[in-house]
Order: C-alpha cells, then sequence, then structure tokens
C-alpha cells in the first residue's frame, strides 16, 4: 500500500503513513521477571560505579558527596 494517491486531475495526495498498532501482551510494570531483572543490572552498575569512584578517588562516597 502507498502512502500517496494521484486523482483523476493529476493532482498528487499525500497522507500520513500509521503505523501498525499492537498490544504486548506481557507486563512491564510491578513485580514481573523484566522489572527485577533490570533492577538487579542497575544495582550492579550503581555497584561497580562506587567502587571504581572509591579506587579512583581513594574515599568512599559519604567523603566525594560532602566535598561537591
Amino acid at each position: 500500500m502507498s502512502s500517496y494517491t494521484v486523482d483523476e486531475r493529476g493532482v498528487l495526495n499525500n497522507f500520513a503513513v500509521e503505523p501498525k498498532m499492537y498490544v504486548e501482551e506481557s507486563d512491564r510494570a510491578g513485580f514481573t521477571p523484566y522489572a527485577e531483572l533490570l533492577n538487579g543490572r542497575l544495582a550492579m552498575i550503581g555497584f561497580a560505579s562506587l567502587l571504581i569512584l572509591e579506587v579512583s578517588t581513594g574515599h568512599g562516597l559519604i567523603w566525594w558527596l560532602t566535598n561537591i
């Protein structure tokens, strides 16, 4: 199906192409496996960031936050 038409006078009519609609069956909110996996990954990123901060500055998070 094309997104434009030409009428009998040769005038081009452009219409917006509508995206296909769909409903996702899986839940993405609440205590779902997806949410728990995302939460765990973000916690690991945060913990690794804190370790890198402590190794690079020689001080912990509380010291770094008070001296910003």
